[in-house]
């Protein structure tokens, strides 16, 4: 199993990156090359919620995307440092808390939920986790092995 870990700085200029390399290393891991635009734009997603949650909660943590190549799969994992941003994390907590930045949140949480809505449309397999920790969106893509050549 080959892992591939990037960690940057919650900037919107540091996402375009993220596309690039998870596109390289998918494109090594054996996905389709048909799928690879949908690789790139669900990483852009997922790093954009990433980066949009850290500078709204004021979180310094770098955003995480972990790439593993396993035999038949390729995933994944972006993750937040936010806890309680989940599919359901993010709508509980930011009504339960009575933020005071009115609209905004509101906005935020749309944002967010669109992104989502985004990322499952691109990606048949996706999971959506939140924990003390922060969230993780974690995408895979089934894998063709290499043809071998004499």
């Amino acid at each position: 199993m080959a892992t591939v870990e990037l960690r940057f700085s919650a900037q919107p200029e540091h996402v375009r990156t993220a596309r690039l390399v998870a596109a390289a290393v998918a494109r090594r891991a054996g996905v389709d090359e048909a799928v690879l635009d949908e690789v790139r734009l669900a990483v852009g997603e997922a790093c954009s919620r990433a980066v949009g949650l850290h500078r709204s909660h004021g979180i310094t943590d770098p955003v995480r995307v972990v790439l593993t190549e396993e035999e038949k799969v390729f995933s994944i994992e972006v993750g937040d440092g936010v806890s309680g941003t989940g599919s359901a994390g993010a709508g509980a907590s930011a009504a339960g808390e009575g933020a005071s930045s009115g609209d905004y949140e509101g906005d935020a949480e749309g944002e967010d939920e669109m992104g989502l809505a985004v990322i499952s449309g691109l990606v048949d397999d996706v999971e959506v986790t939140s924990g003390d920790d922060g969230g993780v969106i974690r995408m895979s893509w089934p894998t063709t092995p290499p043809v071998a050549t004499s």
